[in-house]
Formats: C-alpha cells, structure tokens, sequence
C-alpha cells in the first residue's frame, strides 16, 4: 500500500509528494518552487520573499470574516541523514517509504534514511488546508519557511508587516495531544585546532577506528535520553592510542549536522609496528566497555580497527589535545527546568569533528531556554578548548520562547481538543529550537502555539510518523480553525 492512501488520505497524498522532491536543508530550490506554482495553480495569493520563503493565502469562507487570522507555519527542509549502507543522493533521489506495523500500530519510515516528516507532516496539513474546498475557518496564511534544520534563516528573514495574522499555529511539534507553548534558544559553537603535516614515519602502520551503529538522533528532543555520542566515544579511544600506544593522528571524521547527535566517527592513526597487536587487544576492550555502559540503548554500537594508508601524519601533539578537549567538553544535559518538572532547560551536543586543510574543527549545538544559562555553558565550553589551544568562534545565537499560560488560543485549542477526544491536551515546553521563537521576536502581536501528529527519531535514519496520530492532528485543526477566536 502506498502512503498516498492513508487516511487522512488529503494529508497524506501531500506528504507522499513532498518525498518525491528533493529538500535538504540550505538545497530547498526545488521544494520551493513547487510550492510557489502549487499556490498559484490553487488561485491563491502565493508570495516568495527574497529568501525563498512562501506564503500562500486563503481567503475566509462564508460567516468566518470577522475571524482573527490564523497563520498554519511549517519548514520545507529536512534533515539528511542515512545508514552508512544506504546509497542515497538526498539532492536527487526521492525518499522511500514503507509502512511497517509495531504492535498493531502501522508507522510509517523510510528506507535507510530520514523520512522528512519533521517538517513534511507539517506542510503536508497545511497544504491539504489550503486546497480543501469543505472546511470552515476565517483567513488563512500559511508560511512555508527554508533552512529551518540549519540556522533558521527563514525565519531570521522574514521581513515584518508581510503576514496579516493575529495567531500562529506552527506545525513542527511531534507529539500528537501535546499543546507546545516554549521552546529552547540556541547557538552555535566552533572549535578549531590549527596543525601541521609531516611525513608518515617508518616503522608505523595505519588503521581506520571506527566508532558505528549508535542510534543519533534529535539533539534536542532525544538528548536527555543517554544516547551514545560517537565523537565522545572517538576522543576516548583516541587519548589512549596517542598517549599511551604512541601513536599518530591521521585524520578524523564524526557527525555531520549540529542538531543530530552523531552516530558515527572515522579517524586513521598510524600505530607502531610494535604495538599493532595491543592497539587491536585495546579497541576489542573498548567496545565491551562502551557495550555494558550504553548497550541498553545503543545495542547495535560498534567499534573495530581496519587496516588502511595514509602518506602524512598531524605534526605535534595536537591530536591528543584536541581528544581531550572534546572528551572533556560539556555534553547532552546541562541543566533540567526547575519551573517545568522533566524539562531539559541547558544541554550541549558535540555533534562533528572533522579534520581538512590543517584544521581539526569541532561543532557544538548549544541550547536553552534561558538566555543567561545558555551563556554560561558557552563560557563552559569556549574555557575547555581555549585551554587546550583552540580559537573559539559563537554564531547563529537565537532567544527562546517564553510561555504565555494565558494565551487566549492556548485555550481555544485546549477546549477543542477536549470536545473532540475528552481529555485535555498536555501543555508543554520543548527543548528544541521552534521558529516561534525568532517569529515571535518579529511579529510581537502574534499569539502562538506549535503542535503536530507523533513522531519518534527525527534527524535519524530511525524517524517515523506514527500513522493514527495524523487523523487525530487533522481533525484537530479542522476544529480549531472552525472554532478562530473573534477579531
């Protein structure tokens, strides 16, 4: 069965669309045409800003005039990550999808990469919105931001006195009965060590680490969860190869994007010929230590030694500082909320280090929700690499969204969904970077809420959408919009 025919079969087939185009994040060329002519050929008001956002408009139906407008917001881009096996171009190639029933529940994933349900659910409903010709609702604006996944330039952008709206519902939260009223701020942290190549000595062999198979993940939804971090596991192993067992730095590799907690890391060291037998006794060690302290939730994480070449080594002893840094660097939960029980307030993802062009450069993911604490973690992390030789650079820095308990569409939307499946819907904050937030500081009239259907893993190869929760999300909508507050 193809998803085109799930049910709602009017989200759904939109959703299907969506995979078939190709929108990694800062690569939305394509998604955003197709939406720009999708508007248009509707004979809606359809506007690409300078940046590439879109904005389509759908005027009031019939007796809902005088309804405040309501602004449906989701982000074309999607995450692109995939297992080391899959062969996939995510600038070319569609996404695969498959249904797959767990316990009597169909959910629906991709093959072997992201599915781009985080934000595809969310444009998908909005654009069955905008094309339904039997819904009730006042004004509608739907905002289509870009680049959400990797700097929120979209939303950065997005120029004031366009959008006509009072409210904004945004579309990006992943747990269906969830009503998000906050969200985390963020910033982004560089590390970088300069080196030198010198020529591989003899006497030496080189072996490729591998450090694979760790579940990733959303480095904000899932940082509190104890999930390996497979740099961290890197430095680890790395400290003791060029400590202990003389060995050379090569290169390194790990992660790949800042806001998905890295599943993987590659680095070639040249080993002495003399110590090539405990090196491999030593890896073999490791991966059981690394087994009975995270394999409860990374049961499939691996790590072996392969032979491999390489002509240069790093000159020095940048590599071991450069592990021990990274070994030392604040990472995962900083902070827990002490006004919302449960709540990651502060949390750190030391998500790639990467070695090119005589720099090693380490990314981190800084995120809170409190302005004050975020910049103490900064300070945290910029003092431990500072100390080990590194020049330290801060960008992208965002604010967080602050909840307004007394939003007048917060309780809108909790009556409806009460009426609907009686029982309120949880009221919640979440530590990830929402646009709202960078939205919020632009457009300060507007009264917002961000919900969505259920989904687990995103940024992960493991991401899926649970299929019942996307019938229960539309329906949810089509209320809230038949039941807009009063200008």
């Amino acid at each position: 069965m193809t998803i085109a025919k799930l049910n709602p079969e009017r989200v759904w087939k939109n959703f299907y669309t969506l995979t078939q185009i190709p929108r990694p994040s800062k690569k939305e060329g394509k998604i955003v045409a197709f939406l720009e002519k999708w508007g248009k050929d509707l004979g809606l008001e359809t506007i690409k800003d300078k940046l590439g956002n879109i904005i389509i408009r759908k005027p009031a139906t019939p007796g809902m005039e005088n309804c405040k407008g309501i602004i449906l917001q989701a982000h074309m881009d999607m995450v692109p990550q995939k297992n080391n096996d899959k062969v996939h171009n995510f600038e070319i190639d569609p996404i695969e999808t498959r249904i797959v029933d767990v316990n009597g529940e169909d959910w629906v994933y991709a093959c072997g990469t992201t599915l781009g349900a985080d934000n595809g659910m969310g444009v998908a409903t909005a654009m069955a919105v905008l094309e339904a010709t039997d819904l009730v609702h006042g004004p509608i604006e739907a905002l289509f931001t870009i680049d959400e996944e990797t700097g929120m330039t979209g939303a950065r952008g997005l120029a004031p006195n366009v959008l006509k709206g009072d409210i904004l519902i945004n579309l990006d939260s992943e747990t269906e009965g969830e009503l998000y009223v906050g969200c985390a701020g963020g910033l982004d942290l560089t590390a970088d060590f300069k080196y030198k190549e010198e020529v591989l000595p003899a006497g030496y062999k080189v072996f490729e680490i591998a450090v694979k198979g760790m579940r990733g993940g959303h480095s904000g939804m899932e940082i509190n969860e104890g999930r390996g971090n497979a740099n961290k596991t890197m430095a680890r192993i790395l400290i003791y190869l060029l400590r202990d067992f003389k060995c050379k730095l090569v290169s390194i590799n790990g992660g790949s994007l800042r806001n998905a907690i890295p599943r993987e890391a590659f680095a070639k060291v040249a080993v002495p010929e003399a110590n090539v037998e405990k090196v491999q006794e030593f890896v073999a060690e490791m991966l059981k230590a690394v087994k009975s302290e995270i394999g409860a939730i990374d049961p499939a994480v691996e790590i072996f030694a392969t032979p491999s070449k390489a002509k240069t080594v790093m000159a020095s002893n940048v590599g071991l500082k450069m592990a021990k840094a990274v070994l030392a660097c604040p990472n995962a939960v900083y902070k827990m909320s002490l006004e919302m029980p449960g709540l990651v307030e502060t949390s750190s993802n030391l998500a790639i280090v990467s070695s090119e062009a005589g720099v090693i450069s380490v990314k981190c993911l800084l995120r809170s929700s409190s302005d004050s604490s975020k910049e103490e973690m900064a300070e945290a992390v910029r003092a431990v690499f500072e100390l080990a030789g590194a020049k330290v650079t801060t960008s992208g820095g965002y604010s967080g969204w602050q909840p307004n308990m007394k939003s007048p569409i917060l309780m809108e939307m909790k009556k409806v969904y009460k009426n609907l499946y009686g029982k309120e819907p949880a009221v919640m904050a979440i530590h990830a970077g929402l646009e709202c937030g960078i939205l919020g500081a632009t457009y300060k009239n507007w009264d917002m809420v961000s919900c969505g259907p259920t989904l687990l893993s995103p940024h992960s190869p493991d991401e899926r959408v649970l299929v019942s929760s996307v019938g229960k999300f539309w329906n949810f909508i089509v209320e809230v919009l038949k039941n807009a507050p009063k200008k």
